[in-house]
């Protein structure tokens, strides 16, 4: 399987082999392939196991706490490596490679977050913030704090962030509420903001797509 892997990259491993050798590298003398199969019965996907709490992965049978932290480390690596090519880029240039990481860093989250991500006159990333964490269904957002914490940075503009756990990421009326706020209170200091995009599993959800900025 690593030669398989280095010679043909991880499209050449299905997704119970790519899990193998995660854990393997924590059970070295271990058959892991029983493992990694149990894994992805329990949670369905490879992403849905990455992206797993750590409580219900160690409830599968046979994995420990050694195996656990591989899998956490995978997953920190994929997000730190998106974060990179975002901030390395205008943000409005690069949109796809903003929607994935979004997606990737909140939509498979328990509980809501609501992040931002300030941005400067060259339309870069200055700061990626989680400002709220809230429950199952809900977030609270306090636009004074949104508005202050972009005076704080000196940004010119946002992009907000929220995640459905749901995995629905269509918007409720009290996002779409909640939105207009924070822009009728930004928009007098100078700024502006691009989009709120809503992220879940079933994908995402964009306000200035769906024409509501």
């Amino acid at each position: 399987m690593r030669k398989r892997f280095r010679e043909g990259g991880a499209q050449s491993l299905p997704d119970y082999e790519l899990l193998e050798l995660v854990l393997f590298r924590a059970m070295p003398r271990r058959d892991t392939k029983p493992l990694a199969k149990a894994i992805l019965a329990r949670f369905g996907t490879f992403a849905e196991a990455m992206n797993a709490p750590e409580d219900l992965l160690l409830e599968v049978p046979g994995l420990g706490d050694a195996a656990v932290t591989e899998i956490k480390l995978v997953r920190a690596a994929a997000l730190r490596l998106m974060r990179g090519e975002v901030l390395e880029r205008p943000v409005l240039s690069s949109w796809q490679g903003v929607l994935d990481y979004c997606r990737a860093a909140m939509g498979f989250e328990a509980k809501e977050q609501f992040r931002i991500l300030f941005l400067d006159k060259r339309n870069q990333i200055i700061a990626d913030e989680i400002q709220q964490e809230g429950t199952v269904d809900h977030t609270p957002v306090y636009v004074r704090e949104v508005v202050k914490r972009a005076l704080e940075l000196s940004a010119t503009a946002i992009v907000l962030v929220h995640n459905h756990p749901s995995g629905d990421p269509t918007p409720s009326r009290a996002d779409i509420e909640m939105t207009k706020q924070i822009i009728a209170a930004a928009k007098p200091l100078g700024v502006v903001i691009h989009d709120h995009i809503i992220v879940g599993k079933q994908g995402h959800t964009s306000f200035r797509g769906l024409g509501l900025i």
